[in-house]
């Protein structure tokens, strides 16, 4: 008979944040989900539009309540154990839509990003590979209570950097996003499936004072 306890194989929402249709951050992201699958895991590729949704005005949000599409991606979020985003870098920082669908999402309570483990990854023709975008949106992400993966991945000069086959021209890179992806899901599966220590965990203005005590895996 089969053991009901037995926890499923990890889940991962990985977020291709460009709603360009031949982008170089939605080949990473295909790139990266199949490295999860590779591993056991589920993933959960993602477009950034499959969520429309408009501008944050908070008349509207009283008005005409949370958007379907920031919805749909609350839900897409909240079945996932970890999230992975691929982003473009806009003038040294991360994309209007992308600040605007973290904005929306975030609205939504108990906080869909709190606890939420975060592998950030980016592509840019540009010679740092989007990385500067990938430190402003660690900010956002880190208030609203995730834990952002140290070690963020940025392609250069990616519009040289697939195959036709979509892996990385350069074999150390793909290595190195190989090797990221697997060391991210070992510390998503501990943090998720052997926890070791019971405290409670405030993040950001707002939160709860009388919140349940937050399962973690953390010294």
């Amino acid at each position: 008979m089969a053991d009901d306890t037995t926890p499923g194989p990890t889940r991962v929402l990985v977020f291709g944040a460009s709603l360009r249709g031949d982008s170089l951050n939605a080949r990473l992201a295909a790139l990266v989900a199949r490295l999860i699958r590779g591993t056991g895991a589920e993933a959960d590729l993602a477009r950034m539009d499959e969520f429309a949704m408009p501008v944050y005005d908070g008349d509207a949000e009283t008005a005409e309540g949370i958007p379907a599409g920031a919805l749909a991606l609350r839900d897409r979020l909240a079945g996932a154990d970890a999230l992975v985003i691929a982003s473009p870098e806009y003038n040294a920082s991360l994309p209007g839509g992308l600040k605007n669908a973290v904005d929306w999402v975030s609205r939504v309570r108990p906080q869909p990003f709190k606890d939420k483990q975060a592998l950030l990854v980016s592509a840019s023709p540009s010679m740092v590979g989007g990385n500067r975008g990938l430190w402003a949106l660690r900010i956002p992400l880190e208030h609203l209570g995730a834990r952002v993966y140290p070690d963020m991945f940025s392609l250069a000069k990616a519009h040289e950097g697939f195959t036709e086959a979509g892996d990385l021209t350069d074999p150390a890179l793909q290595q190195r996003l190989t090797e990221s992806v697997a060391a991210f899901l070992q510390l998503v599966e501990a943090d998720t499936r052997y926890v070791c220590l019971q405290r409670r965990w405030y993040e950001f203005l707002g939160d709860c004072t009388d919140a349940p005590v937050t399962q973690r895996a953390q010294d």
